[in-house]
């Protein structure tokens, strides 16, 4: 037991992608005969891995946030891309994060510990796999994660998606009894807390309505999820290169200097010196620029937002009230589409997210008004409906808020086909990445992966 608990806390307080080759599989703990405690430490470092490590530095540099100068990076820019490049960051999100949150799932209700705990559990699970599913389409679900099923059924990204909404639905059922909380200090995120992990969950269901394009069902959620920057489910870091923020480490590895945010689509975007700079009267971006990047847009990991010991967003507060924003005025109307908004740039001009001093900064975001937005309007200077501008504008602070998070690649994908919002150009050809490709190690071993494998740039399901 000593052996298994010394295993359990190393991968705690080393866990990092820095110590996983992205080119080989492994599972970096070993569960089975780990209390469901512990083994809840496990998969809260395993959801760490999976949405702060390789698998969002590949969806930045598909977001226009990173551009690959060297070796891998530079492939992937030019979207040379093949399944054996998804085998590793497959198994984070399928056994680091899911498998060990099942096992806690059923070794605590072989003890009659429904609750808290397999609230938690459930969470993590349905985390992981709705992300899975917004970036691989058809995933399995079931039978995923569970070692009765060597080769698990993919199920249709719809069903998966319905699926998450049911899970997310049980969970806070059961975090909602308040009762069989893990042991103090194993979860990492909230010490076990279960009204914070009602509203995360909440915030998850709004997203994941977000990604189907039910943005009624998004803004009911939301309404319901994280209300507090107090309540924001985040990897916390250190001062030690074991526990520290993942993009720091690779920023400061052996390639790091093959991974920038120079000529990026969102280094135009809030760059007062570039032509697109989105500031105007009521908008300065210098505190958020120098927050992000230096330079001409080199990723601040010196001082910023990648710094050592920064904590990295997994479901936010400023996600919520951009899902508030979009989705309000989607299902509502514009008015609580700008209400949301400017209650998000109400947050942003007190410091918002921006930390490290950078929220002291120079800095500005005054509410908008209807006239801004109106034909000729500071938001509007090509003449659009009020409502599109509107969109637009929104659309756009959550591709700036989302840098560096998968969501952005989520974002993009989704709006894509919209006349306004975030339109990439492609870095080389004429198409732009869709999906992320199935791992040669499932191809390799599970007759039931999806035979033909769908392409890189094959929408999937919901963004067709």
């Amino acid at each position: 037991m000593k052996k298994i608990r010394l295993i359990i806390l190393t991968l705690f307080i080393i866990g990092c992608d820095s110590l996983i080759p992205e080119d080989i599989n492994i599972n970096p703990n070993s569960p089975s005969e780990a209390p469901e405690d512990l083994t809840l430490t496990g998969s809260m470092v395993g959801t760490i891995l999976f949405h702060e490590g390789a698998t969002s530095r590949r969806a930045g540099i598909w977001s226009g946030y990173f551009r690959g100068t060297d070796r891998q990076h530079e492939g992937f820019d030019n979207y040379l891309v093949e399944a054996s490049d998804f085998s590793a960051i497959w198994n984070d999100v399928f056994i680091n994060s899911l498998r060990n949150a099942i096992i806690v799932e059923e070794k605590a209700l072989q003890k009659q510990r429904s609750g808290v705990i397999t609230g938690i559990a459930k969470v993590i699970q349905a985390h992981g796999l709705g992300v899975a599913a917004s970036l691989y389409g058809d995933i399995p679900f079931d039978q995923a994660g569970r070692i009765d099923f060597i080769t698990p059924e993919f199920e249709s990204q719809e069903v998966v998606y319905e699926k998450v909404q049911n899970l997310l639905s049980q969970a806070i059922l059961e975090l909602s009894l308040d009762v069989n909380k893990p042991s103090n200090g194993s979860d990492i995120f909230f010490n076990g807390d279960g009204q914070k992990w009602i509203k995360v969950a909440n915030s998850l269901k709004a997203r994941f309505y977000m990604h189907t394009k039910n943005y009624d069902q998004a803004y009911n959620y939301a309404d319901l999820g994280i209300d507090s920057p107090e309540d924001n489910l985040f990897a916390n870091h250190g001062d030690v290169q074991g526990n520290s923020n993942l993009y720091y480490q690779f920023f400061t590895g052996s390639r790091g200097s093959e991974f920038t945010s120079e000529n990026s689509r969102i280094v135009e975007l809030i760059d007062a010196n570039n032509d697109s700079y989105r500031g105007n009267s009521k908008t300065d971006e210098s505190a958020r620029y120098n927050f992000y990047f230096t330079g001409s847009g080199i990723p601040n990991f010196a001082s910023g937002y990648f710094t050592r010991s920064n904590s990295f967003p997994l479901v936010s507060y400023a996600e919520n009230l951009l899902t508030m924003a979009e989705s309000g005025l989607r299902s509502k109307n514009f008015y609580t589409g700008l209400s949301h908004l400017n209650e998000f740039r109400g947050f942003m001009n007190g410091g918002g997210y921006l930390n490290n001093g950078y929220d002291t900064l120079t800095r500005k975001y005054d509410p908008y008004i209807q006239g801004d937005f109106e034909p000729a309007g500071i938001e509007n200077s090509d003449n659009i409906t009020k409502e599109d501008a509107l969109l637009r504008e929104i659309l756009e602070e959550r591709y700036i808020t989302f840098y560096a998070q998968i969501e952005g690649f989520n974002d993009v994908r989704r709006t894509r086909k919209e006349n306004y919002g975030i339109h990439l150009t492609p870095n080389t050809g004429t198409s732009l990445p869709e999906r992320f490709l199935y791992p040669q190690s499932e191809i390799d071993t599970n007759p039931n992966t999806p035979s033909p494998i769908p392409g890189f740039f094959e929408p999937t399901r919901v963004n067709k």
